[in-house]
């Protein structure tokens, strides 16, 4: 049933020409396993932990993931390699990259790690870009053009493909960044990615430098994709990301629950639900809630109640108009209507279901739905204690507590 044809809904999203990526459909780089562990309150996954995030990230057909910088260390270029022979030996349909400063230094592991897996592993070497990153750096522009070149000139000397981050390009000069991409280009990077390192941007700013640098990558003539990488410090990740994929960005970068340095990176899961709501990806995502479960109870970060989507109280209510609502719709025989009477996002998207608790904001139609759930005959007397109940009680009552009420009832 869509609800939009049969003019239930009215959706105001869609009331002008259909928002479309710039580029046709929009790809998924996913940062978790590197990115994501630079936050100081996660707990390093083991490799075990990593195989199965790589195998979770597959299933809801993320097309890229960064395996880690293989030139912090021994520990990590372990790592790296185990990951990159899993999706060797499994043909898993995912791009590998790797981060690496524009230093040889940083690329050779990867250079090595590729030889030895027979996995050409994209190389993505990241350089600050902005004049207070300049200032407190040190650097001047030629030195930054000349290791742009090096690094780039050696990386695909050995036949890897290079994708060029300038960081902090959100709040870098144009003159530079135009200067710095060229470089990249000329040497043979064949995918350069903008970075809001600090979460600068608003979604109009993200949109002006996406479209800055797509018109300077494209005016070299060379075939070259775009990413935008976001961070969330001013609660507007997802936001610009959207903005950049209209803009003309090819793939945009995430990772799951938003982990990351400070208060995090755009949230991947967000993005997922967003673009499928938006029509943008096709992908089941039935697998979600569990993989970010996985990945909160591994990395040590606690998924916020109110979290969208995946938050305990996502689909969860103890009102009584949407207790009533909810009922209703159950009553016309639409489990679909139902799931979409008093929410944004279908439950059922990622594999929920509606939740209608009872509390002290509550109405009858709370108690009705809760026994009806549970296949609990709704007897007169029973709903009316669970109701004086719930309205003498300062929460919601646990599940406990409404089955002894039931008890007292022979129910």
């Amino acid at each position: 049933m869509d609800l939009v044809e049969s003019g239930l809904i009215h959706d105001w999203n869609q009331a002008g020409e259909l928002p479309r990526p710039a580029r046709g459909r929009i790809e998924l780089d996913d940062e978790t396993l590197r990115d994501g562990l630079q936050s100081p309150s996660v707990r390093t996954p083991s490799i075990a932990q990593k195989l199965e995030i790589l195998h979770g990230l597959v299933e809801l057909g993320i097309e890229a993931l960064d395996i880690g910088l293989p030139g912090a260390g021994p520990h990590v270029a372990h790592d790296v390699e185990r990951l990159a022979r899993e999706i060797v030996s499994c043909r898993l349909p995912i791009v590998p990259n790797c981060a690496a400063r524009t230093v040889r230094a940083d690329i050779q592991p990867i250079v090595e790690i590729s030889a030895r897996t027979g996995i050409a592993l994209e190389v993505a070497c990241f350089l600050g870009s902005s004049p207070i990153r300049q200032y407190a750096e040190g650097w001047d522009l030629e030195r930054m053009v000349r290791l742009t070149d090096e690094a780039i000139s050696y990386a695909v000397g050995e036949g890897l493909p290079v994708m060029y981050v300038t960081e902090d390009t959100t709040r870098a000069a144009p003159a530079d960044l135009a200067r710095l991409y060229r470089t990249a280009v000329e040497a043979g990077a064949r995918r350069v990615c903008i970075a809001d390192t600090v979460g600068h941007a608003t979604p109009e700013g993200a949109a002006n430098v996406v479209r800055f640098v797509r018109g300077v990558v494209d005016a070299t003539g060379e075939a070259v994709a775009v990413d935008w990488h976001g961070h969330n410090d001013r609660g507007l990740g997802v936001c610009n990301a959207i903005a950049a994929a209209l803009a003309g960005a090819d793939r945009i970068h995430g990772t799951l629950l938003g982990i990351g340095e400070r208060v995090g990176n755009t949230p991947m899961d967000q993005l997922l639900v967003n673009f499928r709501l938006m029509g943008w990806r096709d992908h089941e995502l039935g697998r979600l809630a569990g993989l970010c479960a996985e990945v909160a109870a591994i990395t040590g970060i606690p998924v916020p109640e109110n979290y969208p989507v995946l938050g305990r109280d996502a689909f969860r209510t103890q009102t009584g108009v949407h207790a009533a609502a909810i009922l209703k719709a159950k009553a016309k025989g639409d489990d679909w209507l139902a799931d979409r009477i008093y929410s944004g996002i279908p439950a059922s998207l990622v594999g929920r279901r509606q939740e209608v608790e009872i509390g002290p904001m509550s109405g009858q139609a709370n108690v009705l739905f809760w026994l009806a759930a549970r296949g609990l005959p709704a007897d007169p007397e029973l709903v009316q204690e669970l109701f004086r109940l719930a309205k003498s009680a300062p929460r919601v009552l646990s599940e406990a507590e409404v089955l002894a009420c039931c008890r007292r009832h022979g129910r």
